[in-house]
């Protein structure tokens, strides 16, 4: 049996909130912005699977958007740091 659904959610930064949620992502898993909603599509084939990603995911969302909404300097989309280094306050 093949399980497949779609979580959709509204963020004020949508397009931060998908960026920071698809390193995290497994292999069935898909994660998007489309405005200002983000849309992930999840499937598998085990009942227990699907429901700990959705678990995941939705503990994942949860902290990205906090994590966006914090500043749009230290949540901006794909940005990086090297090891050891902070972001200039």
């Amino acid at each position: 049996m093949q399980i497949e659904g779609t979580i959709s959610t509204t963020h004020e930064r949508a397009g931060c909130v998908a960026d920071a949620l698809r390193p995290d992502n497994l292999s069935s898993m898909e994660t998007r912005a489309e405005g200002d909603r983000v849309i992930t599509t999840i499937s598998g084939r085990q009942v227990r699977s699907v429901i700990a990603t959705v678990d995941d995911y939705l503990m994942n969302l949860a902290i990205a958007e906090d994590a966006c909404s914090v500043s749009p300097h230290t949540a901006g989309a794909g940005r990086t740091r090297p090891a050891g280094k902070q972001e200039p306050r």
